[in-house]
């Protein structure tokens, strides 16, 4: 959903992001990022659709740590990948009581959440925003299935990470924040809280993988410049 979303803020089109995934220098994955148009429960909006090949490799976090110092992504978004995955790292280290060096990331994940980061990563460079705000984060019971196993939702590594950060339950089941997601947000020193005062030059809906029953999907992008020094008052509004 990150993907998608700062693409379409960003108006990166298919050509950029195979760029941006051609800059990780990994085996050919040109064309396994789209952006499609979806529609759920008769409301259009954008999914990011990753097509990747079955993979049995293990990664650990120094070795992806190789793969973003060998990238030819810009500097800022080396930093910003290199930067999500230390905090993921260290959240599924405390998790599994070992050092963040030992952290090892299994099989598709690993190779979905190096596009995940390094695509985000690169957005957001592109971008260069001034400040990210992410309203509180959508809580509710649920079940996700992992590499250890079927846990409970929020899942372990998101237990962790979710401190200091704003939330609010739903009335519905299944994941609705993974690890990944969060770690990238913090990354990025995200501000949470209301709307800020801006001039919105962007919006897009943004769908995930999964349609979570009893409550309202998909997440609002909006790209906007800041009202420095304007208040808004009744008496401003437009005639």
């Amino acid at each position: 959903m990150l993907v998608a979303g700062l693409a379409l803020m960003a108006q990166a089109d298919r050509q950029a992001l195979d760029a941006m995934v051609a800059s990780l220098n990994l085996p050919d994955f040109s064309g396994s990022v789209l952006i499609e148009p979806v529609e759920v429960e008769g409301i259009s909006g954008w999914r990011a659709q990753v097509s990747l090949p079955d993979s049995h490799d293990h990664r650990s976090y120094a070795d992806i740590r190789k793969i973003i110092r060998a990238s030819s992504l810009t500097p800022r978004a080396r930093e910003y990948a290199g930067g999500t995955f230390r905090i993921l790292a260290e959240a599924e280290g405390v998790v599994h009581s070992m050092p963040p060096e030992e952290v090892t990331f299994h099989e598709v994940g690993a190779l979905d959440s190096i596009l995940d980061i390094c695509l985000s990563a690169g957005l957001v460079d592109l971008l260069a925003p001034d400040a990210i705000r992410c309203s509180p984060l959508p809580l509710c019971d649920g079940e996700v299935q992992s590499a250890h196993g079927l846990l409970t939702s929020p899942a372990p590594a998101v237990q962790h990470l979710l401190r200091d950060i704003p939330v609010y339950g739903i009335d519905s089941w299944g994941e609705t924040v993974t690890p990944t997601a969060l770690a990238i947000l913090k990354a990025l020193k995200t501000e949470f809280g209301l709307w800020p005062e801006m001039t919105v030059k962007r919006t897009a809906r943004v769908y995930g993988s999964r349609v979570l029953p009893n409550v309202p999907n998909g997440a609002i992008f909006a790209l906007g410049a800041l009202n420095v020094g304007e208040k808004f008052t009744p008496e401003s509004q437009p005639q």
